[in-house]
């Protein structure tokens, strides 16, 4: 027995060798990274932390760009309204200087001149201007006499003749239509406020117009409903005169009231053509021109 153990013995230790030999020629490399449960944690909130921050510098900068490109445009915009505004301006003082009518103006210009009485600046610009005008004979007093004057031009404040426009092109230009309404109203409330003011104060007022003198029972008719009255004269237009030129007309006018004995000491009107009225001492003071009416 002791014999057949031994070889039994002998046998399982050459087995085992064998496996060992043959296990020994294969190599298995493995790479394992390990961490303990608290560094995991803090690893994975660093990474959130870090994301969260990622997210808010990418959605700051949008803001910013999209706040930068608002106010961008926003003044390209202010600026290109500005910029329309005088270039109109200019041409509408070239034709009113020049007594053209409205097909002279760029085509820009009538929905500016539509925007500038619809938005409530021509009201504004209004609203300055009389106060400059008030603050003006704050500082002037009328003579004892009566004779010192104002000169006041009524033009465009009344629709003289309604049936005179093309009832067609009158409803093709609804908007224009509607500026020249509503700046009329807003320079007929001016205008007779400031009237009723320089009455009180002692100045005798003249009332100007271009039109016809075949139009004055209707301009005095509209002026009496108005609310104005007592003016000292009301000048109008020769028939003679309707071809003639304007600084021709205002220095017969000039030389009527200066006949009658008045002194204008001032002119408050609207129209440029009233510069050419100008005498030593003598203040004009224009009033804004809203210029849908050249249309």
């Amino acid at each position: 027995m002791s014999t057949n153990g031994h070889q039994i013995e002998q046998q399982y230790s050459t087995r085992n060798l064998s496996d060992s030999s043959e296990s020994g020629s294969h190599y298995e490399l493995e790479s394992r990274f390990y961490m303990t449960s608290c560094t995991a944690i803090i690893f994975v909130a660093s990474l959130v932390t870090v994301g969260v921050l990622l997210i808010t510098l990418v959605v700051s900068l949008t803001i910013m760009l999209q706040s930068c490109q608002s106010k961008s445009s926003g003044v390209i915009k202010l600026q290109n309204v500005n910029d329309y505004y005088s270039y109109c301006k200019m041409h509408f003082l070239h034709a009113e200087l020049n007594n053209l009518e409205g097909n002279y103006l760029p085509n820009i210009c009538r929905d500016l001149a539509i925007n500038y009485v619809k938005e409530g600046q021509y009201g504004r610009d209004m609203e300055l201007a009389s106060s400059m005008i008030d603050d003006y004979f704050n500082s002037v007093k009328p003579s004892d006499h009566g004779l010192d004057s104002v000169l006041m031009d009524i033009d465009n404040i009344f629709a003289m003749n309604p049936h005179s426009s093309n009832l067609f092109h009158r409803f093709q230009n609804d908007n224009i239509s509607n500026c020249i309404k509503e700046a009329k109203n807003l320079k007929l409330r001016l205008l007779l406020r400031l009237y009723l003011n320089l009455q009180t104060a002692g100045w005798s007022i003249i009332l100007l117009s271009r039109e016809s003198e075949t139009q004055r029972n209707n301009t005095i008719n509209h002026l009496v409903s108005a609310g104005f009255r007592g003016w000292s004269a009301l000048l109008m237009r020769r028939k003679d005169e309707v071809s003639a030129k304007e600084n021709e007309y205002f220095y017969r006018q000039r030389n009527l009231t200066q006949k009658k004995g008045f002194r204008i000491k001032s002119i408050i009107s609207s129209h440029v053509d009233a510069l050419k009225f100008l005498d030593k001492g003598m203040q004009i003071l224009l009033l804004p021109n809203p210029m849908c009416h050249k249309f």
